[in-house]
C-alpha cells in the first residue's frame, strides 16, 4: 500500500491571510499524525508567501513521522535547511509568480547546480528527492546526480480532460514509476491528486508515497482535518 504524505502549506496561507497566528500549520501536522498521514510535507518559498522559517523549525521538533521540506535550490534555502535537517528535502521548482508548483524539475538543464544542492544536503545527513515529470530523460538524470528517491509529477494527469487524455497521462506515470523502480530508486508522486482521482494511481504497483495537500485542507473545511486525511488514507488503502 502507498504511504500518504500531508501537505500543510495551506493551512499557513489560510493564516497569513489575516497576518496572525492562527490557524497553526504544527497543530494542522499533529491532527494529520493523528489520524495515519505517513509524513508531513511542507514548501519553504523564497518569498515565504505560506510556510515560514519559524513554522519549519517547529514542525521538525514537532513531527514524528517524518518531516519532507519542499524547497529550490537557492543557496539560502539549502542553507537554512542543512541546518534545520529535514527528515527529506525534495527539490522543486520555482517561480515567484506561479500560483503553485506548475512542473517537474528539469534536472537535465541543471545537473551541476542541483548535483552541488544534493551533495551539500546529503552530507547532513538529509535523504534527498527530486519533483520530476514523468519522463526517462529525467529519471536517469535524477539518479546520475545522486539521489535515490523521486517524486513523479502528477499534474497533467490531475488536469487532464476526458478519458482518453487521462489515459495517456496516467500511463506517462506508470512507465516512469516502472523506469524508477528498475534503476533501484524509491518512487513517489504527487500534486493535484484528489478524492476523485487518487485511486489509479495509488494501484500503480510500487508506488511508495502520495503527497498530497490542497485537496485534503480543501475538505478538512467541510469535515474537519482528522476526517479528511482519514478519507483519503481509506482511499489510498
Amino acid at each position: 500500500m502507498s504511504e500518504l504524505g500531508v501537505n500543510v502549506d495551506h493551512v499557513a496561507t489560510l493564516r497569513q491571510a489575516r497576518g496572525g497566528v492562527e490557524p497553526d500549520p504544527v497543530i494542522a501536522a499533529l491532527a494529520c499524525e493523528e489520524a495515519g498521514c505517513d509524513s508531513i510535507v511542507a514548501h519553504l518559498r523564497e518569498d515565504r508567501r505560506h510556510i515560514n522559517d519559524e513554522d519549519v523549525k517547529k514542525l521538525k521538533q514537532a513531527v514524528k513521522t517524518r518531516f519532507n521540506l519542499e524547497m529550490s535550490i537557492n543557496p539560502d534555502i539549502v542553507r537554512i535547511a542543512r541546518n534545520i535537517r529535514p527528515h527529506q528535502a525534495t527539490l522543486v521548482p520555482e517561480r515567484r509568480r506561479e500560483l503553485t508548483t506548475e512542473g517537474g524539475l528539469s534536472v537535465t538543464g541543471n545537473k551541476a547546480k542541483i548535483k552541488r544542492a544534493v551533495e551539500l544536503l546529503k552530507d547532513k545527513g538529509i535523504d534527498v528527492s527530486l519533483f520530476i515529470d514523468p519522463d526517462r530523460r529525467e529519471i536517469l538524470a535524477a539518479k546520475a546526480v545522486g539521489v535515490s528517491i523521486i517524486e513523479i509529477h502528477t499534474g497533467a494527469y490531475s488536469l487532464a480532460k476526458g478519458r482518453e487524455a487521462r489515459g495517456r497521462e496516467y500511463e506517462k506515470i506508470r512507465k516512469a514509476v516502472d523506469c524508477g523502480l528498475s534503476l533501484g530508486m524509491l518512487v513517489n508522486a504527487g500534486h493535484g491528486l484528489d478524492y476523485l482521482n487518487v485511486n489509479r494511481i495509488a494501484n500503480i504497483k510500487g508506488v511508495n508515497e502520495l503527497n498530497i495537500g490542497h485537496s485534503i485542507i480543501s475538505r478538512a473545511v467541510f469535515s474537519g482535518l482528522h476526517k479528511a486525511v482519514k478519507d483519503m488514507k481509506a482511499l489510498i488503502k
